[in-house]
């Protein structure tokens, strides 16, 4: 089983699913990263390119990922850029990973990259109508971002709703903190969701709602099942 997260910026993909890209690589399951705007040029308090690279790699490694695939899309412009270069970038991810399942941001997100990463992943997973050699995706999830998903003030789209929770233990949730401490700049002082007491409390919280101590939550918004 292979498993393709695909984030708008480095540090996303670990704020959305650290602990369950540690669990899966633990388990043994391929998992593959896939940040259209690695560059991250509009990041306030932003490392050199050298350091960002350096953090974004120590932190994936931590975490066990097997490649990552990054973009040079503008930060905070995907709106500018055409959809379907978007679309197709992702998709030759797909193909070159052979992802079995893709994680990618909720489409309400308060980040607009955010939003359009969303859409483009919900486009390339349709990859299989469209090539021969493609098998469909086994599920297509969304994550939620902290300080991004939880923010969102647009009412006119359906809120984050997790129907999907991935025990990760305490083991999991550490280690998601110590993989993001690997970005320079990215942690917060409490309250801000993205302290080391945020980010307990929301594993705590996610997992008292699916009877386990820790989890990571998630929506599907594609389930593939096998008919008997």
């Amino acid at each position: 089983m292979s498993y393709l997260i695909v984030a708008a910026h480095p540090d996303d993909e670990v704020l959305g699913a650290g602990a369950t890209i540690y669990r899966l690589s633990q388990s043994g399951k391929e998992v593959n990263v896939c940040i259209l705007s690695a560059q991250a040029m509009a990041r306030a308090n932003r490392p050199g390119d050298q350091e960002l690279q350096d953090d974004m790699e120590a932190s994936l490694r931590m975490l066990g990922v097997k490649q990552v695939v990054t973009g040079d899309f503008p930060n905070i412009m995907l709106n500018t850029v055409p959809h379907l270069e978007l679309v197709q970038f992702i998709e030759k991810a797909i193909r070159d990973t052979r992802a079995d399942v893709i994680i990618t941001h909720h489409p309400e997100d308060l980040n607009n990259d955010h939003l359009h990463t969303s859409l483009a992943c919900q486009e390339a997973a349709r990859l299989f109508q469209r090539t021969d050699n493609c098998t469909p995706l086994k599920e297509l999830l969304f994550m939620e971002v902290p300080s991004a998903t939880e923010w969102s003030l647009n009412t006119a789209m359906n809120a984050f709703r997790p129907d999907t929770f991935i025990e990760v233990g305490e083991e999991g949730v550490e280690k998601k903190i110590e993989a993001l401490s690997q970005y320079r700049n990215v942690m917060r002082a409490y309250p801000h969701p993205r302290s080391r007491e945020g980010i307990l409390g929301l594993a705590a919280h996610r997992g008292g709602q699916s009877g386990c101590r820790y989890a990571e939550a998630f929506q599907t918004a594609i389930r593939r099942v096998s008919a008997i």
